[in-house]
């Protein structure tokens, strides 16, 4: 069964304003390309037609993507403004758990495309290592290399990238927990691998250690005028 892909696009991506007053994050360029465009790019390196972007903000402004890129349908989140976004997972629910599928950010500059174009051979989050304590999110592991925590804080552990990768088991799990967790008070403020989080006695995920050079995450304007100059540097 061919893999899909679910590209979460909904976000206001206020840290980086004024550039997002107009126009959504993952559509803003670095060096003249999209940051979604890189991360479609990866995708269909891997052979994946079938793309699932979820929008939200300024959703009129992705209404063109489908049309240079055959296979991608839009996805509307009505929640985004007020909820988390495990808004922008329940969203795409009804294809969630179709296929292997890999669940990306779309705010990624992906500088090696090529990141996608490895064996999958478990359920997996892209993952850096971080040096020392980091306040971002993190992954703990057992003693066999699974996952065994999910969150914020940590100190010499691999940090979240943006992109995950489930088999299809494994994204039916997902999709059912996340299902199950909109039934419960609270869920408006959870983010989507809080779930994960919570379920990790039933998912099996491991870590796909990634360079820091080959996916850049870029939140604010002065990163991305660093970034920039430094590609052209490199370039």
């Amino acid at each position: 069964m061919a893999e899909t892909a679910i590209l979460m696009a909904a976000g206001l991506g206020e840290r980086m304003r004024p550039l997002t007053e107009k126009t959504p994050k993952p559509l803003v360029k670095v060096n003249g390309t999209s940051m979604i465009e890189t991360v479609i790019r990866g995708l269909r390196l891997r052979g994946i037609e079938e793309i699932y972007v979820v929008t939200g903000y300024l959703k009129e402004s992705f209404a063109d993507l489908p049309a240079g890129h055959p296979g991608l349908k839009l996805i509307e989140n009505k929640e985004y403004l007020t909820k988390n976004n495990i808004s922008s997972i329940r969203a795409a629910c009804d294809v969630l758990g179709k296929s292997d599928v890999f669940i990306c950010e779309s705010d990624l500059y992906i500088s090696d495309p090529h990141i996608f174009d490895t064996d999958m051979e478990s359920s997996c989050y892209f993952g850096k290592m971080v040096r020392g304590h980091s306040d971002d999110w993190v992954f703990e592991t057992d003693n066999d290399g699974y996952i065994s925590r999910v969150g914020k804080k940590g100190d010499d552990c691999y940090n979240m990238v943006g992109v995950s990768y489930f088999k299809q088991e494994d994204a039916k799990i997902l999709r059912d927990a996340i299902i199950e967790a909109y039934t419960k008070e609270g869920h408006e403020t959870l983010f989507w691998d809080e779930v994960v989080d919570s379920n990790l006695d039933k998912l099996r995920l491991r870590i796909h250690p990634v360079k820091d050079s080959q996916i850049v995450e870029i939140d604010t304007c002065e990163e991305l005028k660093s970034v920039e100059k430094r590609l052209r540097d490199e370039g």
